[in-house]
């Protein structure tokens, strides 16, 4: 099913979104906004840790991403590699480098398009642009084992083409049936829902959180501290970009909590036995493959949701935009169909997913009484976008042996021509790894953002 844990994840500023405009492959989602589309979830697997497997697969182990640069002669497409990776019983470090080659040729050919002879001072200004350091990137990754469970991940990088270093630090202690987190950044990257970057000088996040169940109830508490403004990434390189940061992300101290109840029931499964009757039938020369995903192996219709609330109270900067005690609800109602068993070469597999998310109930509520007055003659509106519920749609079909062809996309429901206007679109290609039973290398792509990279992801679809 689609991943009804953005519900409560949303709430918080941990929920991680993939993009390439960090080495880290990753910028989190603004709180309260919208959910994210499943397609956006980054991998739960670190990007270092990506980037040493899916070197193997590679030529020379590069690996291609693209992203929009605040220098529009740097272009989009870049390439990563990991250079460095020692490691022990109980530590681990790497160093990542990232190029991008289009100011490089772009130069270079310049130089030489206005040489009159090859001499030596063009071979000195090709040698001053390949050292140019804007076309360069470089990140380093260390994570230390405290003990049997607990670890320290401390990361800095360097962007070509932006001044100082992102330095992160994450403490990770898992309990019995708790996972303690504790995240600190300087700045941190976040995504908000119209695809813009907001970079927060300094965050602090701590968080408690229950065990993820497949149903039942879950439980958060978090603590948020940001320093400074945030200032929009002005990634594409216009002007005009940006305008008003999420309140979320203003200068403050949050502490929020939110529980969330999970419930799924099957509409359609085959029993075992009606498995073990179609294999009898089956000619007995058709070889029998083991899934590709062991979380896509069954033909099956589900209907799945989840409901929740939440709690902030906003201890330091609070402001016309912020209250100090606020509640809200949110929840997600979702479709699951699919037809296959992912087992065989082709056409095993075709899955439909729709869910419907309501990010604020008060949102929601506010909108409907506004289109009440409209309706009455009123002209007072409510343009607050967050009160729109969100209508998902996933599509995956399989091309050919383990590569799936899979579309994400949203739509805001009450808005546009028709209805419902388009929100967000990303494309992908998933290659299924069987033995890792249920990991895939995902090469995706967002027409939104005019990004793209590649990912590993272990245990999601």
């Amino acid at each position: 099913m689609a991943n009804l844990s953005s519900a409560i994840d949303s709430v918080f500023w941990d929920q991680n979104l993939s993009s390439p405009q960090t080495l880290e492959g990753t910028a989190r989602s603004v709180p309260g906004e919208p959910f994210p589309v499943d397609g956006a979830r980054a991998s739960r697997s670190h990007r270092i840790q990506q980037l040493s497997l899916l070197r193997e697969g590679f030529p020379l182990g590069i690996i291609p991403a693209f992203a929009p640069s605040s220098d529009k002669r740097l272009g989009s497409f870049s390439l990563n590699s990991l250079l460095l990776s020692p490691s022990s019983s109980n530590w681990w470090l790497g160093l990542v480098g990232q190029f991008k080659p289009k100011k490089l040729f772009a130069d270079i050919k310049s130089n030489i398009s206005k040489a009159d002879e090859w001499d030596l001072q063009l071979f000195k200004d090709t040698t001053k642009h390949i050292v140019d350091k804007s076309l360069y990137s470089i990140g380093l990754w260390t994570q230390i084992a405290l003990g049997s469970s607990s670890s320290l991940l401390l990361s800095a990088e360097r962007l070509g083409d932006k001044d100082g270093l992102r330095k992160k630090l994450m403490f990770v202690h898992p309990l019995e049936k708790h996972d303690l987190t504790v995240e600190a950044a300087w700045p941190d990257l976040f995504l908000d829902h119209k695809g813009l970057f907001w970079d927060v000088p300094e965050s602090l996040n701590f968080d408690l959180s229950s065990l993820a169940p497949e149903t039942g109830l879950q439980y958060r508490f978090g603590v948020h501290k940001s320093k400074g403004d945030p200032h929009p990434v002005n990634a594409a390189g216009e002007s005009g970009v940006g305008g008003e940061a999420p309140a979320s992300l203003l200068p403050g101290l949050c502490a929020k909590a939110a529980v969330s109840y999970k419930a799924k029931r099957d509409l359609w499964r085959p029993k075992e036995e009606e498995d073990n009757n179609t294999e009898e039938d089956d000619d007995d020369d058709t070889p029998v493959f083991l899934p590709y995903d062991i979380r896509l192996k069954e033909p099956h219709a589900a209907v799945s949701g989840i409901v929740g609330s939440s709690l902030a109270a906003w201890i330091t900067g609070r402001g016309e935009k912020r209250s100090l005690i606020s509640a809200d609800v949110f929840g997600s109602a979702c479709y699951t169909f699919q037809k296959g068993r992912f087992s065989k070469l082709y056409g095993d597999l075709t899955r439909v997913d729709a869910r419907v998310d309501v990010s604020s109930a008060s949102a929601l509520a506010k909108r409907i009484f506004s289109a009440v007055r409209r309706s009455k003659g009123s002209n007072k509106t409510d343009d607050d976008t967050l009160g729109s519920p969100r209508l998902s749609l996933i599509f995956q079909q399989q091309v050919a042996g383990p590569i799936v062809f899979k579309v994400d996309s949203q739509f805001q429901v009450g808005e546009g021509k028709f209805g419902a206007q388009m929100e967000d679109l990303i494309y992908s290609l998933n290659y299924s790894l069987r033995l890792l039973e249920s990991g895939k290398v995902v090469a995706w792509y967002s027409p939104k953002r005019k990004e793209g990279m590649v990912e590993l992801r272990v245990f999601e679809f």
